[in-house]
């Protein structure tokens, strides 16, 4: 009896996490955003020069693969980073600033056919290059070097806005987040200029033609615009996902001077969508030169569905919607942050039709430029801490356990 009192003593002393860790969690994740609480102390890796892209092969190995911006994927395979680059192809990128190895995505059928997909800015002129490689046969954690065949290039004006995200989404199809070229205000329109790769996210299909095809609903096959586009108006886009459970697209952009925005397309929507770029930062009025002008124009363009003012933070990060089985208190929040400050909100959609979300809720203050987020094969959710090279797992729990437990 005397040790039951003292157990019972001693969890009523402990904090939420420990509780955590003694299991008593609730089994089903039904918590909303409001009522999560997250950590970043766990360092799953060091030692790594500026990480900008996290992300996993698919091919049940459990290994993270982590994007060195000067040109190099290291690999963190059963809880260590491996010593031997997965791919270094430095000698072709050029480094410094927002340039670099900038994306990579794992094709769905990795584990068959053994080919990825890098973006980077050429050493030559700075230009986008997407191009893909393929696994050597003889070690499954080292990539064959040999192997390179360009998908695209797109020339840019200037040195920032490169975007660099890939990803693969749940129609098969590689998703290429390009930015609008660069300087600031996008003084040529690339973003609103449809024959224009630049401002878009592209859509491409890596499974036939040569170098590749366009799918046949892309919204500008068949009329005036580039085949590849699939949505516009976009400034910088530093990280999209997709939702694995649901396929809803999010895509993080970079504001001018005043707000920092995350826009949604919900899975199976038609493309096409423009975001308002240079017209609008945000859902903010930017720019009035034609088109910005016309209300008309002005009623098709997509607001953010979340933003925030510089007053908050300086330069959006994308993350993704948590959708592991660790922390069930976090299943299906929608996690982002800001890299200046270290910023991490959260925000959560509450229901399609109509669509609603919650709140958006700043989980933490963390010490550190988050440049990335990553998800794991298992769902889930790291973070690049950019001038540490670390990565960090994100982890959370329920600040209302005590209650719950006790009732």
């Amino acid at each position: 009896m005397r040790k039951n009192i003292l157990s019972l003593l001693l969890l009523l002393l402990l904090p939420g996490w420990a509780l955590w860790l003694t299991g008593l969690t609730e089994s089903q994740p039904t918590s909303a955003a409001s009522n999560a609480s997250i950590s970043v102390d766990e360092v799953v890796a060091s030692g790594l020069q500026a990480p900008v892209d996290i992300t996993h092969a698919g091919d049940g190995s459990g290994r993270l693969f982590v994007v060195e911006q000067p040109g190099r994927i290291r690999v963190i395979k059963q809880g260590a980073l491996l010593s031997v680059p997965f791919l270094d192809i430095t000698s072709l990128v050029l480094y410094g600033g927002e340039r670099g190895l900038l994306g990579l995505a794992f094709h769905p059928n990795y584990a068959q056919n053994g080919y990825f997909y890098v973006n980077y800015t050429r050493q030559t002129d700075g230009a986008t290059v997407v191009a893909r490689y393929r696994v050597s046969t003889n070690n499954p954690d080292v990539a064959d070097s040999a192997s390179a065949a360009t998908l695209l290039v797109i020339p840019q004006p200037y040195a920032n806005h490169n975007g660099g995200c890939l990803k693969f989404g749940p129609d098969g199809y590689l998703y290429i987040a390009v930015g609008d070229g660069g300087s600031g205000g996008d003084p040529q329109n690339y973003a609103q200029n449809k024959e224009s790769l630049l401002g878009k996210l592209l859509r491409i299909d890596v499974n036939g033609g040569n170098p590749y095809a366009i799918p046949t609903d892309n919204p500008f096959v068949n009329q005036p615009g580039a085949d590849e586009i699939w949505a516009l108006g976009l400034r910088n886009p530093w990280r999209i996902s997709f939702d694995r459970l649901t396929g809803d697209l999010y895509i993080a952009d970079v504001g001018q001077n005043a707000w920092e925005e995350v826009n949604f397309q919900a899975a199976n929507a038609a493309g096409g969508l423009n975001y308002g770029w240079r017209c609008r930062e945000g859902a903010h009025p930017y720019n009035t030169s034609p088109p910005c002008n016309d209300p008309n124009f002005l009623a098709t363009l997509i607001d953010p569905f979340t933003e925030y003012s510089h007053s908050e933070g300086r330069s959006i990060t994308g993350g993704f919607v948590y959708r592991g089985t660790r922390y069930p208190d976090l299943y299906g929040i929608y996690f982002f942050a800001d890299y200046v400050n270290g910023k991490i909100w959260s925000i959560k959609k509450l229901s399609d039709a109509p669509l609603t979300w919650s709140s958006r809720t700043l989980e933490l203050d963390a010490d550190f430029n988050i440049s990335t987020f990553g998800e794991g094969e298992d769902g889930e959710l790291y973070v690049a801490n950019y001038y540490q090279g670390k990565i960090h797992h994100l982890a959370g729990w329920q600040r209302s356990y005590l209650p719950l437990i006790f009732r």
